[in-house]
C-alpha cells in the first residue's frame, strides 16, 4: 500500500486538492492549538489548520505525500511538522494534543484497532477529535475511497473503537456531495465524528 500512495502522490497535481475538507472547515477551530493530523497525505488539512495559527504535526507513511505537504505549507507561508510513520506501529504520547484530525483515514482492520483507541489518551483533557471517513455504503457510489468494505467504516465499528472512551461524542452518517481533487468527486456516504475528551 505504501507504494500505491507514493505513486499517487508523485503525480504533478494534488490528488485530493489543496483546500481543506468541508466538514473540517465547518468546525469552529481556534488558534494556538497543538494539532495532530493522521494519514494526512499531501497536507491540505494540516496546512489549513496551520494557517489558523496552530502548531500542526502531519503523520503519513508516504514520503511523496509529505514532500507535497511541505511544498504546500511553504506556498502558504506556514510551517508544519511532517512525520513519516506507519500508523499501525505508532505510539501516540498521552495528554499531548488539543485536536486530532482524521480525514478519510482508511486502514486495514489491524491498523484501525491499533490507532483509533489511542486517540482518547493522546488528547489533552477537553481536547477534540474531528473525523470524516467513508461509510461502507460508499461502495455503491464509486466516487472515491477504498473499494473494499474492510477498509471502510460503519457507525457501529466507530462506536466500538471510540465511544467506549469518550463521554461526549457525535457519530453521524451523512449523504453529501464531496468534491476534493480528482479522486473524491460526487455523491458520497460518509461518517462524521466529533468527540471531546
Amino acid at each position: 500500500m505504501k507504494e500505491f500512495w507514493n505513486e499517487r502522490y508523485n503525480e504533478a497535481h494534488y490528488a485530493y486538492g489543496t483546500t481543506p475538507n468541508d466538514f473540517l472547515k465547518a468546525q469552529q477551530i481556534g488558534s494556538d492549538l497543538k494539532v495532530l493530523c493522521l494519514a494526512e497525505g499531501e497536507g491540505r488539512n494540516g496546512v489549513y489548520l496551520a494557517g489558523l495559527g496552530n502548531e500542526v504535526t502531519c503523520i503519513d507513511y508516504s514520503e511523496e505525500g509529505l514532500k507535497k505537504t511541505s511544498q504546500l505549507a511553504a506556498q502558504n507561508g506556514v510551517g508544519v511538522t511532517c512525520v513519516c510513520a506507519d500508523l499501525g506501529e505508532v505510539k501516540l504520547e498521552g495528554n499531548s494534543w488539543d485536536l486530532i484530525v482524521g480525514i478519510f483515514a482508511h486502514f486495514p482492520k489491524k491498523v484501525k484497532q491499533h490507532i483509533w483507541p489511542q486517540i482518547y489518551t493522546a488528547l489533552k483533557p477537553g481536547g477534540k477529535l474531528i473525523m470524516e471517513v467513508y461509510d461502507q455504503e460508499q461502495l455503491r457510489f464509486g466516487t472515491g475511497g477504498p473499494q473494499h468494505p474492510d477498509l471502510l467504516y460503519t457507525i457501529e465499528e466507530l462506536e466500538e473503537l471510540l465511544g467506549n472512551q469518550f463521554d461526549a461524542y457525535q457519530i453521524e452518517k451523512v449523504f453529501r456531495e464531496v468534491h476534493e481533487g480528482a479522486y473524491h468527486n460526487g455523491a458520497s456516504a460518509t461518517i462524521q465524528v466529533l468527540a471531546i475528551k
